[in-house]
This record gives C-alpha cells, sequence and structure tokens, in this order.
C-alpha cells in the first residue's frame, strides 16, 4: 500500500483527523460488504466499523488514487469522505460531515436477494457452439453479470462467457432487455475473487458515454444539512 500523506502537515492533519474520528462511538459492521467509490469507478470493500465521522473499510487491492472517495451502502446510498490513513489492507476516512449512524447501519438493499454488482465496463466473447461473439460486460457480481450484445439471446438460453479478466464461465439469460442481458453463472466467485477481476477490469478506462450515463443513473448522494 503506498504512504499517503508523507508531508509532516498532511502527518499533523491525518493525526488530528484520526484522534476525532477515534472519539466518536464506533459500531462494528464485521463482514458488511459495500462499494467504494473512486471518481466514476466502483471497487468492492468490507466495512469493518462505522462512527458519525468516519469508518473503517477493509480493501482488496491498493486503494485507487482518486479526487472524490465515497462510500455505497447496499441500499444504494453515498456518503463522500476523504483519505486520512491506509496501512496494509484496511485504509479510514472520514466522512464530509456527520451522518447518522442508526440509518447507515439500517439501510439495506431494496433488492433482499440480489448480491453486490460492480459496475465495469470490459470486452468478452458469448462462446455458442463454434461462434465467438463480440460482448461487453457491463457490471458483474459473484453470481451473474449484465451484458450488452448484438447478438440476440433467448431467455433460458445457455452459452460460455469469456473474457480476459474473466475464465470461461458457464453463464443463463435470466432476463433481457435488448441489447442487455442479464446472465446467472453457473458457479460462484469469492468476494476476493470478485474484487480482484473487478478491479482488473477497471484498469482501462471507461468510454465518456458510459460515465455519463450510468454513473449517476439511480444514486443517491447523501449531501450534508443545509446549514444557515
Amino acid at each position: 500500500m503506498e504512504d499517503f500523506g508523507d508531508s509532516k502537515e498532511s502527518r499533523n492533519e491525518a493525526i488530528g483527523t484520526g484522534a476525532e474520528m477515534r472519539g466518536a462511538p464506533r459500531f462494528t459492521l464485521m463482514l458488511r460488504s459495500a462499494k467504494l467509490i473512486a471518481d466514476s469507478t466502483e471497487y468492492l470493500c468490507i466495512i469493518r466499523d462505522v462512527s458519525e465521522t468516519g469508518i473503517k473499510l477493509r480493501l482488496f487491492h491498493q486503494l485507487p488514487d482518486a479526487g472524490t472517495l465515497m462510500i455505497e451502502t447496499p441500499g444504494g446510498q453515498r456518503y463522500p469522505m476523504q483519505l486520512v490513513w491506509a496501512v496494509s489492507n484496511e485504509a479510514g476516512f472520514r466522512f464530509d460531515y456527520r451522518i447518522d449512524v442508526d440509518t447507515f447501519v439500517s439501510q439495506g438493499s431494496p433488492y433482499p436477494k440480489r448480491p453486490l454488482r460492480l459496475r465495469v465496463h470490459h470486452p468478452a466473447c458469448v462462446k455458442i457452439g463454434a461462434e465467438s461473439l463480440p460482448a461487453t460486460i457491463l457490471d458483474i457480481s459473484r453470481q451473474g453479470a449484465r451484458i450488452e450484445s448484438e447478438t440476440r439471446l433467448a431467455i433460458g438460453q445457455r452459452f460460455c462467457l469469456e473474457a480476459r479478466e474473466l475464465p470461461l464461465f458457464e453463464a443463463t439469460v435470466c432476463w433481457r432487455r435488448v441489447p442487455e442481458y442479464g446472465l446467472a453463472f453457473a458457479q460462484v466467485m469469492g468476494l476476493d475473487e470478485l474484487a480482484q477481476r473487478a478491479a482488473r477490469m477497471n484498469r482501462s478506462p471507461l468510454p465518456a458515454s458510459a460515465k455519463a450515463s450510468e454513473y449517476q443513473a439511480g444514486r443517491n448522494v447523501i449531501a450534508a444539512p443545509f446549514m444557515q
């Protein structure tokens, strides 16, 4: 992990902020998966604990260099924050404003059976018999993916999906909104595997059209309360 805040001023600021964060009551949230939003890119993380002033995350890879950082809860709420410290595979962040911890902790997904999905934009191939047809992976979870393909696929159709950062996965079409299709994988990835594969997929920058059309869709950024 990189050494963040290598100037005397930034170290002092981090120490002071860390003391403030430790002074707030903390609530342990072991093994609750969430999304770390770095600019317009989504990464899988685990919330270790949270207070009204900050949060500690377990990361699966090197912390991305980003100008804007947010945590997204399973319910889709996003909280802007700033990096305070990073050691090995853990990092601490300060929220841009004090949050309501009870609200944060109680936020569940509106889709109880829907696994956490990470938005990507990664070229892939749909393999049907001897044919290998182009497609794009738009998001991915431990159990499936959403793809875009010009090939007409039927609900219930089975084939193999393959990409540079994805081994040959058996998949079944479970829904379609042409040209987009929802896939269920025959095998399930572990959290660590999903995090690493999605991070590698995201090393290639998203097209501008994808950033503009998908980043804010259906999201709710929690703004600081209005103060007179």
